[in-house]
């Protein structure tokens, strides 16, 4: 390999580093037109390993805008990224997979109007924490690097009741 080709290998891999964390902002933060552009005009996301629907990135945004209403405080934590270029239509490195583990944790609403997951607010504790595995199919576009498939492996996940804790002030 050139120097040339492996800064370009570097490159690529930043680029695609990029967008798989950008995909996690924009689920954190609700950003729903963000999250439709970071995929391909045909591009696709899979949860139903977790309960939702496998659909168009725009059908499972407008999906993904209702229920994550449930949990004003997410946080997903994607590590242990593998990847792996491919071949698409003869040209090299033109597709990428990705192999990435998450953890997630979110708040529910509260009932009472006080579950906005701010520090000190109630439990320190999220109410819901889900792990597992992400597979990420990469395409690079002349817009750059964008999400073709995205499918959710949840492994587990745990529901966690609420603890009201009070300090003496």
């Amino acid at each position: 390999m050139t120097q040339r080709v492996e800064l370009a290998a570097v490159m690529d891999r930043l680029a695609i580093d990029s967008l798989i964390t950008e995909y996690a902002v924009t689920v954190d933060d609700g950003d729903w037109d963000a999250y439709q552009r970071l995929f391909t005009p045909d591009g696709r996301a899979d949860y139903s390993s977790a309960g939702g629907i496998d659909a168009s990135a725009a059908e499972v945004a407008g999906w993904l805008a209702g229920t994550m209403e449930l949990f004003p405080m997410r946080q997903h934590l994607i590590v242990n990224r593998r990847l792996r270029f491919g071949t698409l239509d003869q040209d090299i490195d033109d597709i990428a997979q990705v192999q990435a583990d998450y953890v997630n944790p979110m708040r529910f609403t509260s009932a009472e109007g006080g579950g906005d997951g701010a520090a000190g607010t109630e439990s320190s504790a999220p109410d819901f924490i889900c792990g597992g595995r992400y597979a990420f199919t990469a395409l690079r576009t002349p817009q750059g690097w964008r999400l073709r498939q995205v499918t959710v492996q949840e492994k587990w996940r745990q529901v966690q009741q609420r603890s009201q804790n009070h300090t003496a002030g």
